[in-house]
């Protein structure tokens, strides 16, 4: 999901990456420890490869290879899309059914995102100089109050391994693929809540370009999958409007900016038909 506040510590170096953790609430370095590992096993190449961890050091710390290329800075298009589309595909199902079926969830699963933001929306303030945002809350609202959400998110969808965290900046292009990092969030979860991360984060919301839409079309949903895609998309905007309300970081008239975006975007997702 990523946090607005850093859970950890970087240091690069030659070769490695040493990662030392701030928080351990949603079993972050386990959870990066054993992503490594098992893409390592199944998708070499994908991801950094592990090198060693002390997961009871205080911080704990995990050594990772570097890998080379740059973050992406934009959504992506043509043939950058066709390779983000399969680095995420390939992270998705690298993992064996019976290894995944023993995984945890990923860290903010559907239905515990939801209750988490059915509670900020009702002690939301109502902005009296934002019309947008206003409306956005109120028809976010509505929404989140239909009962039948809760069987629709929590539907069993066959299972995939999820990264946890759809920041543009966890994606590195190297001119020929693409290729994934940071696993804090990672575990047990379903394309379309992972592809809606993908499409709703902030990250992409706030950078130039097309956003994920080339990302999506090249995977191919069963209408099951499209009606929760649709829907996790709305939670996560939601989830993300109601991050910046409640974010006091960084120049004023951006944030205003990215509010009002954010804003706009919730209420074109709830605008949309229902298949």
């Amino acid at each position: 999901m990523d946090a607005t506040s850093s859970t950890h510590v970087v240091e690069m170096r030659p070769g490695v990456v040493i990662k030392r953790y701030r928080s351990r609430s949603n079993d972050e370095p386990q959870r990066e420890w054993r992503a490594l590992t098992l893409l390592h096993e199944h998708a070499p190449g994908i991801a950094p490869a592990p090198i060693s961890a002390d997961l009871d050091a205080k911080p704990p710390t995990v050594v990772m290879s570097r890998l080379n290329g740059t973050h992406l800075k934009c959504g992506p298009v043509a043939e950058l899309a066709a390779a983000v589309a399969s680095a995420v595909a390939r992270v998705q199902e690298a993992i064996p059914v019976h290894t995944l079926a023993d995984l945890p969830p990923r860290a903010g699963h559907p239905l515990e995102l939801l209750h988490q933001v059915r509670t900020w929306c009702a002690a939301a303030q109502r902005p009296a100089n934002d019309p947008t945002v206003t409306d956005a809350l109120r028809g976010a609202d509505a929404w989140l109050r239909q009962p039948a959400l809760d069987a629709m998110l929590g539907r069993p969808i066959r299972p995939v391994f999820g990264t946890g965290d759809g920041n543009l900046a966890n994606f590195l292009w190297d001119g020929t693929e693409v290729r994934l990092v940071d696993f804090e969030y990672s575990g047990r979860s379903d394309r379309p809540y992972e592809l809606a991360e993908l499409a709703e984060h902030i990250s992409v919301q706030t950078a130039s370009g097309p956003g994920m839409e080339y990302v999506l079309e090249r995977f191919d949903l069963d209408s099951a999958e499209v009606d929760k895609l649709k829907n996790c998309r709305r939670l996560l905007a939601a989830f993300w409007l109601l991050r910046t309300m409640d974010s006091d970081r960084g120049d004023p008239r951006i944030r205003a900016e990215v509010l009002a975006g954010q804003a706009t975007r919730l209420l074109t997702l709830l605008d949309q038909r229902d298949p």
